[in-house]
């Protein structure tokens, strides 16, 4: 199953809350910090919610 590279890139600073969750469940800790996650259609509803927060890469195995 391919994976997901998923790189904080810009500050949740002045978005809702439930953004700022979302990047959180993602695994993401701090600015320009990246996590790996399979490609399932709930991490991809995730990406989507912060798609204007974070880059995403497909990374094949």
């Amino acid at each position: 199953m391919p994976r997901l590279r998923i790189t904080w890139r810009k500050s949740a600073i002045g978005y809702r809350r439930d953004q700022k969750d979302t990047i959180r469940a993602l695994g993401l800790k701090r600015l320009g910090h990246t996590v790996e996650h399979e490609d399932t259609p709930a991490i991809r509803g995730m990406v989507f919610k912060v798609r204007h927060l974070v880059t995403v890469e497909e990374v094949k195995d």
